[in-house]
């Protein structure tokens, strides 16, 4: 079911003429763009400007002048009437002036000021919507277009080191670069939003609306529940199912936490060891094929590599990150002395499959379209088709069963078409946040192609990392973390490429969907490392725990996230592809590294590790990273040989305990 601000007592309840104009316009929204994906696809400079302006009402809509906390009052109203009205004219003037607008050598003096008009409402709904954070890069990004000698702001060019001065650009340059062409606001950024990801996010949100989310979160409980720890562990297998689809780890946080985070506490994790597993494994969501949340989509764009290739290269790299998770969970539950729960507690497999069985067969579909070479905006849509399909199937089954009637067939539809119209209306709210993110993205995008910013960055990185591989990517790893702290995952993915890009395939020579993913895997930290740890947060609030305790616990689970990406980089192989042998090799020592990696965060594997143990593991993991085929296999035999003294002392410890178990029933006897 679609929420309104009534729904939420910390938010001012909204007059039912503003949420009817919510609802219209976000179905409306989502039946174009339904329309634009499976029958009749429009131009970029339609399809985009067309959905801005959708975006920009909506959010001015949903977010008033002065908060959602507050009535919105004659001032507010009299502001967001003027924003809406703006928006409306932003996204209808290019589509309405396309043809005067390609065939001009100068924009006339109305484009410049509706550009200047559209970037003033994007900057004020990214504000709203997304957080003053992102608003001030924007801005930041256009003043520095305007800084030189020749631009509106020459005096900003003392300010700066020498190497990031340049002739600065006047209101016309930018404006026209802004929102007269491909390279602005209406570039990639946004044309991916527009749509591959506005149909996934509305997929999402027919799963949701369908029931598909409980039964796999059920399904998760139902295969894992009975193991140690196994709230825990089924609040990883949950988050990966999850966490694709929402898009959002903060969302799959909130989706799956409400039913994962109390259970652990029962079991015996501690609050705010419960709210870090859930905020690591729902992070991983976001890397986790085939929707990765907007990230594949945009990889494609910026890559030209299809997108169902890099669904497959990433699967691997996914399954190293849960696994992680889920040993050091396990670790966690075994040291704690933990059991599982019981079958009475948990849902029957079987139960689950025979209720829910019909939800995977939109996914099946979604990725046998994939696979036969279908866009990713035509799969979204006949993925929805197929849920529809299903879902339908279903009820009218029930139906069926159940005894027909007249009466129960109309209340049938009636409740189908009600399901309908809520997903259109929760896929277009949920949509909001990304589009103004990337049409934010699209003005860093913008003033990075006119100034040369990226090289010049790209040289400043050079500088600071002495030609080191190691620190350069330390550096890449540091500025997504500042970056996260004001920007949502894909906006903070976006920005970080075009600064970094260039330097780490041009002068470290990393192959460029491995620049792409490793980027893409560091700008997911800031989601769980303190200070600024937005999915612990979330989960923190479920748990009851505090904030920062809470982040550290997601830092020490999400490890996977800060090792993973180096894997990539010194072992292409595991995702370019190679001779067979190589390629088993590097996934070998990729899985050994990260359980080893475990055992010595933890202490612990089968049993205690002895600190001379842990000692010994940690250069063993650093070989497993050096670039020399014998490091590597000499770090792999001293893992594999410590491993193996830790497996057979805890088998002696569990011989002793037994033989001195049988000698106590003996006595008793």
């Amino acid at each position: 079911m679609t929420t309104t601000t009534e729904d939420n007592p910390i938010y001012a309840p909204a007059p039912w003429f503003v949420i009817r104009a919510i609802t219209v316009i976000g179905i409306t929204l989502s039946l174009f763009q339904l329309y634009t994906a499976g029958v009749q696809p429009l131009g970029l400079f339609f399809q985009r400007p067309i959905h801005l302006g959708f975006v920009l009402v909506l959010c001015f809509l949903i977010y008033p002048a002065f908060g959602r906390a507050k009535a919105r009052g004659p001032l507010g109203w009299a502001i967001d009437g003027t924003l809406i009205v703006l928006s409306i004219a932003a996204g209808a003037w290019v589509p309405m002036n396309i043809d005067i607008i390609a065939n001009q050598i100068f924009p006339r003096d109305i484009d410049v000021w509706m550009g200047v008009v559209t970037i003033f409402v994007v900057l004020e709904a990214a504000r709203r919507a997304v957080g003053l954070g992102m608003t001030l890069i924007g801005v930041f990004f256009i003043a520095y277009a305007f800084a030189g000698s020749r631009g509106e702001l020459p005096f900003l060019a003392d300010w700066m080191p020498g190497i990031l001065n340049h002739r600065g650009y006047s209101l016309d340059r930018v404006a026209s670069q802004m929102t007269l062409g491909a390279e602005g606001i209406f570039g990639i950024p946004l044309g991916v939003a527009a749509t591959f990801v506005f149909i996934f996010v509305l997929f999402g949100a027919f799963l949701e609306v369908t029931g598909a989310g409980k039964f796999f979160i059920d399904l998760a409980y139902a295969a894992a529940g009975k193991q140690r720890g196994g709230p825990a562990k089924a609040a990883v297998i949950a988050s990966a199912g999850m966490g694709s689809i929402s898009g959002s780890a903060i969302a799959n946080v909130v989706t799956t936490g409400a039913f994962t985070i109390p259970l652990m506490k029962k079991l015996g994790y501690r609050p705010a060891q419960a709210g870090g597993i859930e905020a690591a494994a729902s992070t991983g969501g976001q890397i986790m094929p085939p929707l990765m949340g907007a990230g594949a989509f945009l990889m494609s764009e910026f890559t030209r590599v299809p997108y169902v290739d890099i669904v497959l290269v990433s699967i691997f790299p996914a399954v190293l990150y849960f696994g992680t998770v889920y040993l050091l969970v396990h670790i966690a539950a075994v040291k704690q002395g933990m059991t599982g729960l019981t079958a009475e507690e948990l849902p029957s497999v079987r139960k689950v499959l025979a209720e829910g069985w019909h939800f995977l067969l939109p996914l099946v579909a979604l990725v046998m379209l994939l696979v036969a070479g279908y866009s990713p905006m035509r799969v979204g849509f006949y993925a929805i088709l197929s849920i529809m399909a299903a879902a339908s199937a279903r009820a009218l089954w029930e139906f069926a069963r159940s005894g027909p009637t007249m009466q129960g067939f109309f209340g049938l539809c009636t409740r189908g078409l009600k399901l309908t119209l809520d997903a259109l209306d929760l896929g277009a709210r949920n949509a909001v946040a990304v589009s103004v993110a990337c049409a934010v993205a699209g003005i860093i995008v913008g003033v990075v192609g006119l100034t040369g910013l990226g090289l010049k960055f790209s040289a400043m990185m050079i500088a600071f990392s002495g030609g080191n591989i190691v620190l350069a990517l330390i550096l890449v790893l540091l500025a997504s973390l500042v970056l996260g702290m004001g920007l949502p995952v894909t906006a903070a993915y976006i920005v970080l490429i075009i600064l970094v890009g260039p330097a780490l395939t041009e002068q470290f020579g990393i192959p460029l969907l491995i620049a792409h993913l490793v980027v893409f895997w560091y700008s997911q930290d800031s989601n769980v490392t303190p200070p600024v740890a937005l999915a612990g947060f979330a989960g923190a609030a479920i748990a009851g725990s505090k904030p920062m305790e809470t982040s550290i616990q997601a830092w020490k689970y999400a490890k996977g996230l800060y090792l993973i990406p180096l894997f990539m980089v010194f072992n292409e192989e595991i995702i370019l592809g190679g001779p067979l042998p190589l390629v088993l090799w590097s996934g070998a020592i990729a899985i050994l590294g990260l359980t080893a990696f475990a055992a010595l965060l933890e202490g612990f594997l089968w049993r205690p590790m002895q600190v001379w143990m842990r000692v010994l593991l940690l250069p063993g993991v650093v070989g497993l990273f050096w670039p020399s085929l014998t490091v590597e296999i000499a770090a792999a035999v001293l893992i594999v040989l410590l491993l193996a003294m830790n497996w057979s002392e805890a088998r002696r410890d569990k011989a002793r305990a037994d033989s001195t178990a049988v000698a106590q029933s003996a006595m008793d006897g």
